[in-house]
């Protein structure tokens, strides 16, 4: 190979991997969202999730993901529902009441869990409000 030849392709060579890194899109991450009443009902609790959101410079569609599902206020579905995001792949659980947060600690040890719930400790959710453990 002469030296013409192989300073071009010396060059390209470079470039490519730089390429494809580039054109590798971000993450985007996923948040999980289990409300216990109908959407409707929880309109107000999911626009103030969003609104929160937004404030801290979350996008959601661009920098960030929701997935929003509805029990309709029957606490049976919450296993089924749980078990929906996990599949998923969602970055977090997020619980607005105990019987989701509940479904959310028996489905999984590794997805980060955020909830609301009356007596966390009472309910076997957290060791202690000092101390929750888990995830």
């Amino acid at each position: 190979m002469r030296r013409r030849e192989f300073i071009p392709l010396l060059g390209g060579a470079a470039v490519a991997p730089l390429a494809a890194t580039a054109q590798t899109p971000p993450k985007i991450p996923r948040v999980g969202y289990i409300v216990g009443q109908s959407l409707t009902a929880a309109g107000h609790l999911i626009g103030a999730l969003r609104q929160g959101l937004r404030e801290l410079g979350w996008v959601e569609g661009r920098t960030i993901e929701l997935e929003i599902r509805s029990a309709e206020g029957r606490p049976d579905r919450a296993a089924e529902l749980v078990a929906e995001l996990v599949g998923l792949k969602v970055d977090v659980l997020v619980t607005g009441v105990s019987w989701a947060a509940l479904a959310a600690k028996n489905a999984t040890r590794t997805i980060p869990i955020v909830m609301v719930a009356a007596d966390p400790v009472g309910l076997g959710l957290v060791a202690s409000l000092a101390r929750p453990g888990g995830n």
